[in-house]
Order: structure tokens, then sequence, then C-alpha cells
């Protein structure tokens, strides 16, 4: 056997070849079969072939970030295919303008609420009155309505219609008596009494008390001079300003100091007049003053002549 032939050894695996003084140390084996030592020996670890090996880069955190991000991604299109698109359904649209409405809605009347002056500047003692009196005065009208179906049953149950006809139409007509003034009326009310100061006293300031207390519930007022005359207010009389701070009402002049007497309910009415930028603030810029003085029985005597009707006839 040639040294540079494999020798056998006892357990039966080839042994390599020692090189010898002319194999240079650290060459390569030319021959191309000749196998590798570490895979001839079954103790050596298998090691992978080089193709099989990937490269190894070092990469920042972000950029490996990206790669499983991108290869995540590439992952889920392969196994499902293209993401699933959402279908959306016509109640949906629905659902989702009548939101955009009540949004819109709902800033609309926030920035309303929030730039009207008289609100804003309204004490919220005076907001806990107002609202207390609306709820008075719904509670009248709910009293109001139930009266009116009782006389409604009553004038249907037969026996009983005749007599009770005739006591609604009493009641009814003692009512427009009074809205029309045509009729003395009596009850619980105010006085409000007018002082002018330096600046005379203008027609508009009478008439915005009138408009705030007919707005309050008033159901019947009259207004005095300082002469002692006396107009009845109904819904069609007029004030003009009138010379020397005199002041002209339905035709009829009359001098200061001018007192309304006014029936209603006297909390409500006087709420009315002192609400910020009301009646009373108003008349307190021009100079002047208003006194309001609780009634418990106010008398409101002055008469409207009927008026007489040319063109108009009842229908029948």
């Amino acid at each position: 056997m040639s040294s540079d032939e494999h020798t056998e050894t006892g357990t039966g695996w080839p042994q390599p070849v020692v090189p010898g003084p002319s194999d240079p140390a650290g060459e390569p084996d030319p021959r191309p079969d000749s196998p590798d030592p570490d895979e001839l020996s079954p103790l050596a670890p298998q090691r992978p072939a080089p193709s099989e090996v990937p490269p190894v880069r070092e990469e920042p955190d972000d950029a490996a970030t990206v790669d499983l991000s991108r290869a995540a991604g590439e992952g889920a299109a392969l196994a499902g295919g293209a993401p699933p698109r959402r279908r959306v359904s016509s109640a949906g649209v629905m659902i989702g303008v009548l939101l955009a409405l009540l949004g819109f809605t709902l800033v609309v009347q926030l920035r309303t609420t929030s730039t009207d002056p008289t609100v804003a500047a309204t004490r919220q003692e005076d907001l806990v009155r107002i609202l207390f009196d609306l709820n008075s005065r719904e509670v009248r009208l709910r009293q109001d309505i139930a009266t009116l179906e009782e006389s409604q049953r009553q004038l249907r149950s037969g026996q009983q219609g005749r007599q009770a006809a005739l006591e609604e139409a009493t009641r009814r007509a003692d009512e427009l008596g009074i809205l029309a003034g045509t009729l003395p009326a009596t009850g619980p009310g105010l006085a409000v009494r007018f002082e002018a100061g330096d600046k005379p006293l203008s027609a508009s300031r009478v008439l915005d008390a009138v408009q705030e207390l007919r707005g309050a519930g008033a159901e019947a007022m009259q207004i005095s001079g300082g002469d002692r005359a006396t107009v009845r207010i109904i819904a069609s009389t007029f004030f003009l300003d009138g010379e020397g701070g005199a002041l002209v009402v339905d035709g009829r002049r009359l001098t200061g100091p001018f007192t309304i007497t006014v029936i209603g309910d006297p909390a409500t009415m006087r709420t009315a007049l002192n609400i910020p930028g009301g009646v009373v603030a108003s008349v307190t810029g021009d100079g002047g003053k208003l006194i309001v003085e609780d009634r418990e029985a106010a008398e409101v005597s002055a008469l409207h002549a009927p008026i007489k009707l040319e063109h108009a006839r009842p229908v029948s």
C-alpha cells in the first residue's frame, strides 16, 4: 500500500493520509474526488451546505421592524389572499347621516344659546323663576283644557245640556267682556308707577311695560295719569308721545306720573319686569324710576266703549 492511499484501521474507517514532506502544509488537496475528512468522521457535526446557510446581516431596529411588518403582510397575503373589504349597508349610511345631522343641530343650538345676550346676562335666580312661571302657566292651561272638556261633556249630556250651555255662554261672555274692556274686573295684581327723571318718559317705554305684562299673563289693565284721567288698555290701545312729557293713550292726553294697574299673577309679572335689560333697567337707564307694588285686590274699573261694527257680520 502506497503512502498516498488511505490505510484501513481496525475500526473499518479509512484513515486519512498525513501529508508528507513533499506536500505543502495548508494547501488544498488537488484531487477533486477527495472527500473532506470531517465528512468522513461520524462523530463530527454535520454542517449545512454553503448554499443553505443564509447570510446574516446586522440592521438597525427600525429596518428589522419594517422587514418584520413586511414579512407579516406578505404572509397574510399569501395565507388568505387580499384583505377583505367591508361592505357598507344602506342602514349604516342612514345612521351616519342622522348622527351628522344631530351633531350639526347641537352645535347650532349651543352657538345660538352662547351668543344670546339676554340669556347670558340673566341671573340664575331669574332663569329658575322664569322656568317656574312657565310651569305654572302650563298647569293653568291644562286646567282650562280640563274645564272646557267637562263643559263639552255636560253640553252633550241631554237633560242638563240646556242649563249647562246657558252657564257656559254667560261665563264666556264675562271673560270676553273683561278682555274687550267692556266690563270691570278685580283680583290680585300689581300697581306699576312710572316716574320720569331729567329725560321725559317716552311712550315706547310704557308700551314695552304693557307688552311684558301681557306676556306674563296679565288679564286686565288700565293706565292712570297725574290728573286722574284713566284709560282702559285692550289689544287695540295705542300710545303716543305728547307735548311737555305727556302721553296720548287711545287719543286721550295723560300727564305724569303714570300708573298701570294690572290683574294677574303678581310674582310672574314682577319677574318679567325685572329681567336684566327689561323695562326696569330701561327706565332706570333713562334716568327715571319704576316702582312696582303688589295688590291683593287690584281694581280695573275703567271701561272701553264697544266698537260699532259697520262691515263685519257674525257667521251663522
